[in-house]
């Protein structure tokens, strides 16, 4: 069978075989699957480094736990701002445990008097990836275009060992990933 390389159609696809897949776990699965910071993934994670991390939505992996930890290694934690569907995204610090405040398309994210900062890694949430590491996101190119901008920092794609994509549709924008963190597996290239 080909791989069907409509953006727009790969993101239906792959949000639905995210949702059943999520669906089908027990609450203590979900919430073990990415409770611990694997060994490769540490390396990453040293003391005064920025790590963002996000608030998920839906079927998304959800980093808390990673970033609680990251924390406790002592990272500081970052997350996304969104202000609109153009505006480019920032990331703002926040500390696990801090209010958070509405955004648009559903986001929880620091308010926007928090600290403005440059993260060192950033975990990324996709809807699908593939063996070449590119990540589909939501459509809004909010990542793509943040991370072009932070060419030094490591980029980790969070997903769910089912939204490993056969091949992706990408285009020139599009930023690869440094790795992808499953519930079963770390890839780099």
């Amino acid at each position: 069978m080909q791989p069907n390389f409509d953006k727009q159609s790969q993101r239906l696809e792959f949000r639905h075989k995210r949702d059943q897949f999520v669906d089908a776990l027990s609450p203590q699965d979900r919430a073990l699957a990415f409770s611990s910071v694997p060994s490769p993934m540490a390396q990453y994670l040293l003391p005064g480094k920025i790590v963002a991390g996000y608030i998920a939505i839906g079927s998304e992996v959800n980093p808390a736990a990673l970033l609680k930890q990251a924390h406790k290694m002592g990272c500081d934690i970052a997350l996304p701002h969104v202000t609109s569907k153009t505006a480019p995204m920032r990331f703002l610090r926040w500390t696990p445990g801090d209010d958070l405040v509405p955004g648009p398309f559903g986001l929880q994210q620091p308010a926007e008097d928090a600290p403005l900062c440059t993260p060192d890694v950033v975990l990324a949430p996709l809807v699908a990836f593939d063996a070449r590491l590119m990540r589909l996101g939501q459509g809004a190119g909010h990542y793509d275009r943040a991370l072009s901008l932070l060419d030094q920092a490591v980029v980790i794609g969070l997903a769910w060992s089912v939204q490993h994509a056969p091949a992706l549709a990408s285009d020139i924008w599009d930023m690869p990933l440094d790795a992808i963190l499953t519930e079963k597996s770390w890839m780099t290239l």
